[in-house]
């Protein structure tokens, strides 16, 4: 596993440490807070072992998490949109202009988009009813909207203060989220311990796929938002904003300059279930056979001015306003930006946010083979639509599908008394007044099927925002840190549960809760009816489940293999957590047009690839003329 979002690294549980930092023994917290503050350049580790500040200063290692603790808090995870943009002065609309006219001009202008006082130099004549004539003299013109509003929301999920993952490595007018899903796929490889070249040598490069992409494209400058505000703003489009702004893009990214892959590719979009659509592709892929190792993810960077208005004016949004008119405030406040989004209690609207998720798929035989790290296993994502709608945003019935399939499955696989308690919810939560009902509806319904009393229910969001298609990639990293350190995260911003959720057979709660799971269920609820859930069970359920599979001595032998994989995986780890990143971004490399391949009725040799592509196709319908 590997990516970014606002609690910081994907890969060594660092972005589910933060979500847990006050439970965590006082080793790991320092780890946590050293790592970030080293992501967030405010200390930086030297070739020899010591660490210097950001102006150059020699810094005491041992001190680092104690010195930047606070500054580490308050620029991770959701916090007062950092973005100059988002300041009363930044919004494009409210900026002053001087325009120059070399000679008088005249326009047409409505009645009622002209100020009550015009400049004494103006001649204004009536054109009609509705419409003046005005002629305005040569000379400079200052220009500015007669209505000036600060921006209305202001709380957001950011990537940690100072972390750019285009500076990683050759970027050149890249979109933010393709740059975050070059660090993701990075960080997913370096965590993996695995030589990415020499599995890939190891087999047919038709049995890799990619399956990535996000749910509202490159909408940045550097993509489509840039290109499709270019004509109106008189700049000029690049001939990098179309092919960028692609939805897809993230994987053929992947497949271009970080994996080299020749396999199946492809990118689902299904909203906020994007994610786990992709990782549905890649669990099917794997157990049909047709792939044997699969990379999964999604990359969303929404934080611009434009997609943020876009959701406010839906009414999705926690705005400023509504914020206030939550908790009777007439000023918000740091710490009230903190708590905007509240999953199950009284609340306004979701927190948008940003993040890239990627995990490496691969079937257990490969995984046994390779000395592979398992950090838990996936046997089926469930997808289902709502049905009829009164609207296109508003609930229908496809979770109770998704959610009760996933259920069922987990309670063939492990029983009925693991299920009701050994399991727990990875809620979508968004922190809208009509998911925290409808959602809530949901597993109570599920619960009651399956007699189970008192549901965990983790609710991620509450930390980091919602990152729209990566959404379910933050809750699967979270829960496979569950997995690792026993800890669910609580919802922090819950003070009281709403009177509305249907609370009775669930477990909501605000702090961090011990707890031993062998599953957990990734649910997504997504805008427009996209319903996805995931069953991911836990190291060890996986691990019994091949050991029955496979048999004592290739698990023996798999452990044995292991040990090189995880020294790799805490080597990488280690020089992460010094802010030394490894960002894999190969342009140019190894480029084939076709003219260097060698082919025959069989398969097709690529240079640069260990084994040959077969080109032999299962015929289901046999042969239709005898020769």
């Amino acid at each position: 596993m590997g990516g970014v979002n606002p609690a910081g690294r994907t890969s060594g549980h660092q972005a589910y440490r933060r979500t847990v930092l006050d439970a965590l023994h006082e080793d790991d917290q320092a780890r946590t807070l050293v790592g970030l503050a080293a992501m967030m350049r405010l200390a930086t580790r030297q070739a020899d072992g010591s660490w210097h500040d950001a102006s150059g200063a020699p810094l005491d290692a041992s001190a680092i998490a104690e010195r930047y603790r606070q500054q580490v808090l308050d620029h991770s995870l959701i916090r007062r949109i950092e973005d100059p943009r988002f300041n009363s002065d930044g919004i494009p609309a409210n900026r002053q202009a001087e325009l120059t006219f070399d000679a008088p001009q005249t326009f047409r202008i409505r009645r009622r988009q002209l100020p009550d006082a015009l400049p004494d130099t103006w001649q204004v004549r009536e054109y009609d009813r509705q419409t003046l004539e005005v002629t305005i003299p040569a000379g400079p013109l200052e220009v500015m909207l007669p209505e000036r509003r600060p921006a209305q929301v202001r709380a957001a999920g950011q990537l940690p203060s100072g972390f750019e993952p285009s500076r990683l490595y050759r970027s050149v007018h890249h979109p933010r989220g393709l740059s975050m899903a070059v660090f993701g796929a990075s960080d997913c490889l370096g965590q993996s311990g695995l030589d990415w070249e020499a599995l890939r040598d190891r087999l047919d490069p038709d049995l890799i796929a990619v399956y990535a992409g996000n749910s509202i494209g490159q909408m940045d400058d550097e993509g489509w938002g840039g290109l499709l505000k270019s004509f109106a703003s008189g700049n000029r489009a690049t001939s990098k904003q179309m092919p960028l702004g692609y939805g897809q893009m993230p994987a053929d990214f992947l497949n271009a300059y970080v994996l080299g892959s020749v396999g199946a590719t492809g990118a689902v979009q299904g909203a906020c279930a994007s994610f786990l659509y992709n990782l549905r592709l890649g669990v099917d892929d794997i157990a049909s056979g047709r792939r044997r190792v699969v990379m999964v993810g999604t990359s969303d960077a929404p934080i611009t001015p434009e997609i943020i208005e876009g959701f406010r004016a839906m009414g999705a949004l926690a705005d400023d306003d509504s914020l206030k008119a939550l908790d009777a405030l007439t000023l918000l406040t740091d710490a009230d930006y903190q708590r905007a989004c509240r999953p199950f209690a009284r609340n306004c609207g979701f927190t948008i946010a940003e993040a890239s998720q990627f995990v490496l798929l691969m079937d257990d035989a490969l995984a046994l083979e390779t000395g592979a790290q398992v950090l838990g296993s996936v046997p089926g994502v469930f997808v289902n639509a709502d049905g009829w709608k009164r609207s296109i945003s508003a609930p229908g019935v496809g979770n109770y599908l998704t959610l009760g399939k996933a259920v069922s499955l987990a309670r063939d696989i492990l029983g009925e008394q693991a299920l009701r308690t050994r399991t727990y919810l990875h809620a979508h939560g968004t922190s809208t007044p009509k998911n925290r009902v409808t959602e809530s509806h949901v597993f109570d319904m599920v619960a009651r099927a399956h007699a189970i009393e008192a549901w965990p229910v983790v609710a991620v969001k509450a930390y980091v925002g919602h990152t729209q298609g990566s959404a379910a990639g933050d809750q699967l990293a979270s829960a496979l840190g569950s997995f690792a350190y026993g800890l669910l995260p609580g919802i922090h911003t819950l003070d009281a549960v709403a009177d509305d959720v249907y609370a009775e057979r669930l477990h909501l709660f605000k702090d961090t809760q011990r707890f031993t799971a062998d599953a957990a269920f990734i649910n997504a609820k997504g805008f427009g009816g996209n319903n996805a859930t995931g069953l991911v069970l836990s190291p060890e359920v996986t691990e019994r489940l091949m050991l029955r599979r496979h048999g004592q001595a290739a698990i023996d032998a798999w452990k044995e293999r292991r040990e090189a994989i995880l020294q790799a995986s805490q080597a990488f780890e280690r020089e992460a957590d010094a802010g030394h990143y490894q960002a894999i971004y190969r342009f140019g490399e190894g480029v084939l047009e076709g003219p260097e391949l060698d082919m025959n009725t069989e398969r097709l040799s690529i240079p640069g690839y260990g084994q040959p592509v077969s080109l032999s196709v299962a015929n289901p319908f046999g042969r239709v003329n005898d020769d």
